[in-house]
């Protein structure tokens, strides 16, 4: 059993070093371990503190491109390392890496596809407490949307069977934990979730600038996948508010005529108003049809990608 541990990173050459250092090299049920980092176009010279702290690999992008591309670039590396397990840790140092090991059980059992790391953040103290109910709330809308039960969705800290990380695949330029939970969910993978630590780190975060910025990106890439996997439903919603004005106009236009001797008097402004949002929502559901005949298209598209990455790493 060949287990993958990569780290992508940008300009985390104080921090680097140490993560590395802390992996576990002897765990049960695996015969190697290796460390492959993904060097976001850094500046301060993180590939080489890797490579001198003893990344078995190091790949280096030119500029940098954000986390879920560097995310993406080591997932496919690792693949073609021919592993069995990728196990994603950050390079600042918050995940303790003393928890692969209980992180990969699952796995290792038979239980579970993806297995995410609970920081158990209510818990945490370091955490501001608006941030810690914004999680808390982000994660129980991820829930509903992916339909997996998961405390912690924003958690990066995750093991992937070589299977969950050939089928699963980052689209948007943000990041991969909210995307690829409802990947998982609607693809039907087992995910499971463990207790893990999470440390202080000793800056803020680079993938966002605060919080009201990771709410929007966040919010703008559950939106976005979610209609992708459920077309008819997220187009549905969209067009609820008017099918109910429409028909709450028609209802109280019923009324009227019923009370007003079967004629309508007046009453031209409801009448028109009502009409336009029927026809509005009737349309705005007709696009969510045909979203939902082009997600047949998406489906047959990534079945093909999964087995041309799966070629590709075999060859």
């Amino acid at each position: 059993m060949h287990l993958v541990v990569q780290i992508p990173a940008y300009n985390e050459a104080e921090t680097i070093g140490g993560v590395i250092q802390e992996i576990p090299r002897r765990i049960p049920g695996i015969d190697q371990v290796t460390v492959l980092v993904v060097d976001d176009g850094s500046r301060d010279g993180t590939g080489e503190v890797a490579r001198a702290a003893g990344a078995d690999v190091v790949i280096r992008h030119r500029r940098n491109r954000g986390l879920a591309a560097a995310f993406q670039t080591g997932m496919d590396a690792a693949l073609r390392l021919g592993a069995d397990l990728i196990v994603n840790l950050d390079a600042d140092g918050q995940y303790d890496p003393a928890d692969i090991p209980a992180l990969i059980a699952p796995i290792l059992r038979g239980e579970a596809d993806l297995v995410v790391g609970d920081r158990q953040v209510m818990r945490l103290t370091h955490f501001p407490w608006p941030k810690r109910a914004l999680s808390a709330l982000g994660s129980a809308v991820v829930r509903w949307a992916s339909g997996v039960e998961i405390p912690d969705a924003p958690s990066g800290f995750r093991a992937y069977t070589r299977e969950a990380a050939l089928r699963l695949i980052v689209l948007t330029d943000f990041s991969y934990t909210v995307e690829h939970l409802i990947q998982a969910g609607k693809r039907r993978l087992a995910v499971a979730h463990v207790p893990v630590r999470a440390r202080p780190t000793p800056r803020p975060s680079r993938l966002h600038h605060g919080v009201w910025d990771f709410i929007k990106r966040q919010g703008a890439t559950l939106v976005r996948v979610y209609a992708g996997y459920e077309p008819l439903k997220a187009f549905f919603y969209i067009s609820l508010p008017f099918w109910l004005i429409g028909l709450i106009l028609f209802a109280r236009l019923a009324w009227f005529f019923v009370t007003e001797g079967f004629a309508l008097r007046g009453h031209l402004q409801s009448l028109i108003v009502a009409t336009l949002s029927i026809i509005l929502a009737f349309l705005i559901f007709l696009f969510g049809l045909l979203a939902d005949r082009i997600g047949d298209n998406r489906r047959l598209l990534e079945e093909i990608m999964r087995r041309l990455r799966e070629l590709e790493t075999r060859l």
